[in-house]
This record gives structure tokens, C-alpha cells and sequence, in this order.
């Protein structure tokens, strides 16, 4: 087995360890006499790689490299150890394609959903969302997680007395009331609070409780391109709520085994939605997150996958990235937050290939008389 060496001796494994407890001037390669180390800072352009990687198993080389720069769905060296796809034909360079504007008859509705917790749902669905607008979509963002992240993760946190999700859902609040701007042009939110926690308990009782949700985004279909709902991490009533009223489904699946577990069960769901609430739902894609290119594990999943589902997987892949786990923190999309890192490249070119399904859908739809 070949090993990647690093600047520290150790075996891989230990030289990660070292890594999280290591001092300032170890992470940096810097010196006692060098200016603080900052977290958040980025390595100056053409600087050293953090580590050498043999040649043998570095970036691809001469018939490789040329169906890299042909634009095939390859693995992109990125001097780092890492792996990232690229779709083809698709520009993922800030701003690309946001001249022209996808305009829908009415809104398409998505919902990000995965019963697992903490395989990247809400990172996705408010990076996509950001993703979409920057591309020229008028989208709305809607957080069905009682836990509201998605709410903190773009520095929207309801006040108090602010009416969110919940009283749209349980008093009939209209969902106009509701939604709040963001400082991002095309962007708009729905934001959520702990108060969801209890609407599924209270909606016990409620009439035609499953549909409340798509009732209340009934109205404003005109006046988005795209509604991305985050769902919670479970199969409850919210998650029914957004499923039901869904024309798709987008499946983040993080690159390990346990991910793959869940799947069974969320397709189960999404066929007793569709049977008994909701025709016309699908699956739209299911999208490869963390993915680390140095670990066989995460290629052996993301071949799993691929060889499972087929084209229904999004030829774009979510890298796993320090820099996509900071940015909720400065309450900014990754795509605001670090506009040229690989993570907001990633998602861009998943926006656009997003973009590109829906419009092939629409014009099916429109083929066939739906």
C-alpha cells in the first residue's frame, strides 16, 4: 500500500491527531517568531502544498489530465491530497450564468430530506439555495427543522413575537407574513424556532394536518423560481408536510456506510407519500456529500451509490471542507463566506446542474400535456 508522506512523521492517522492538538506554529509551518496563526486565513497563492504525495498516486497525468481539461466527470488534483469532481460543461466561477434568469411557471418545489442526522442537509439547502440566486433564480428557503439551524446558519434568527414556520403551519399565519428577506439578492427565508418542536403534537387533531404546508406555499408559487424546503432529520409529520408538498426530493447521502442505511427506509416514505398524498412526487437526485478523496471508504460509497441509483445521483460532488463547516458560524452561505473555495465551486456547479434537470422536467411535462 502506498503512503502519502507528510512533513511530520507519524502514520496518517496519527499525523490527524496531531493536527487537532497541535500548536499555532505547527498547523501553520510557521515559527514562535511568526505572526499569530489565524484559523481562517487561506495559504498565499502558489504556495508549497501541505504535504508531497508520490507521484504514482498524485494527479493524473498526460491522457488523464486531457480528459480532465476535456471537461470528463474526473478527479480534479487540487495540490492538497483531495479529490473533486467537476461536472462537465458547467462554469462554476462566481456570478457564472446569473444573466440568465430560469423563470419557472410556478415554483418548483424541492425538499432537501434525509431521516440520518448530520449528512449534510442544511448545509446543502441553504448553500444551494444561495447557489440558485447567485445564478439568477428568485428562490425561497424554507426551515421545517425545529432545531433552525438553517434560521442561525444565515444570521436570521426570529425575534420573539416574529411569526415563523410554526404559526404558518398551526394559526393559519399567512405564509406572506412570514417570509423575511436576506441581504442576498434573489434569496429569500421562511425561518424557523423551537416552537415547531410541538406542532407536530398539536396538529394530532388538526384537519388534513399533512397538507398544511403545501396549503400555505400554495400562494406564492408565482413568485419563486425554486422553494427549497430543509427538513428535520426524522420521518414525522414535518417531514410529511414537506414531502407532500413537494414536487421532488433532494437526498444529501454523506460518504460513509451508516448513510447508506437510512435510504431503504426514506424511499419507503417517499412511495407512501406519493401512493396516498402526493402523485406527482420524486425523487430528484441524490447529492454526494463530505466526500474525501484520499479515503477508499468514500470512493467505495460513492460508487455504491452511483452503481445503485444511476443517473438519478448528481454528477456533482460535495467535498468535505473546513471551510463549509466555518461559515454557518459567520452566519454567511458558504458561496458569501469564501466565494473561489472548493466547497462553494461545488455547490455552484450543483446549482447548475439543478437547473438544468428542472428545465428537462419542464419541458416533459410540457411534451407530454401535464
Amino acid at each position: 500500500m502506498r503512503r502519502t508522506h507528510w512533513p511530520h512523521s507519524g502514520t496518517i492517522e496519527e499525523r490527524m491527531v496531531q493536527e487537532d492538538a497541535a500548536p499555532p506554529e505547527d498547523q501553520g509551518g510557521r515559527s514562535p517568531q511568526s505572526p499569530p496563526w489565524n484559523p481562517f486565513s487561506r495559504p498565499a497563492r502558489g504556495s508549497a502544498p501541505m504535504f508531497h504525495v508520490e507521484p504514482s498516486v498524485a494527479a493524473p497525468t498526460g491522457d488523464a489530465m486531457t480528459r480532465v481539461e476535456a471537461g470528463d466527470a474526473a478527479a480534479v488534483w487540487d495540490g492538497r491530497g483531495e479529490a473533486d469532481e467537476t461536472a462537465p460543461g458547467v462554469d462554476a466561477t462566481p456570478g457564472a450564468g446569473s444573466d440568465a434568469v430560469r423563470r419557472f411557471p410556478r415554483a418548483r418545489l424541492l425538499a432537501v430530506a434525509n431521516q440520518k442526522g448530520g449528512v449534510g442537509k442544511t448545509t446543502t439547502a441553504v448553500s444551494l439555495a444561495a447557489a440558485l440566486a447567485e445564478r439568477g433564480a428568485e428562490v425561497l428557503l424554507v426551515d421545517m427543522d425545529p432545531q433552525a439551524n438553517a434560521s442561525s446558519g444565515l444570521g436570521l434568527r426570529p425575534a420573539d413575537d416574529q411569526a415563523t414556520i410554526y404559526h404558518a403551519l398551526v394559526t393559519d399565519v399567512a405564509i406572506t407574513d412570514v417570509i423575511v428577506p436576506t441581504p442576498y439578492p434573489g434569496l429569500s427565508f421562511v425561518p424557523s424556532s423551537i416552537d415547531l418542536a410541538g406542532a407536530e403534537v398539536e396538529l394530532v387533531s388538526a384537519f388534513s394536518r399533512e397538507r398544511r404546508l403545501k396549503k400555505a406555499l400554495a400562494t406564492i408559487q408565482d413568485r419563486f423560481d425554486v422553494v427549497l424546503i430543509d427538513c428535520p432529520p426524522s420521518l414525522g409529520l414535518l417531514t410529511v408536510n414537506a414531502l407532500t408538498a413537494a414536487d421532488g426530493v433532494i437526498v444529501p447521502i454523506q460518504c460513509e456506510y451508516y448513510a447508506l442505511e437510512g435510504l431503504t427506509a426514506l424511499r419507503h416514505n417517499v412511495e407512501l407519500v406519493r401512493a396516498n398524498l402526493n402523485t406527482g412526487l420524486d425523487i430528484t437526485g441524490f447529492v454526494l456529500t463530505m466526500l474525501d478523496g484520499r479515503t477508499r471508504l468514500s470512493r467505495q460509497v460513492a460508487e455504491q451509490v452511483r452503481a445503485h441509483f444511476g443517473e438519478r445521483v448528481f454528477r456533482s460532488r460535495i467535498p468535505r471542507s473546513v471551510r463549509l463547516a466555518e461559515a454557518p458560524s459567520f452566519a454567511q452561505p458558504i458561496t458569501v463566506f469564501d466565494p473561489s473555495s472548493r466547497g462553494a465551486m461545488a455547490y455552484r456547479r450543483l446549482a447548475s446542474e439543478l437547473l438544468t434537470r428542472l428545465e428537462r422536467q419542464l419541458a416533459s411535462e410540457r411534451s407530454s400535456g401535464a
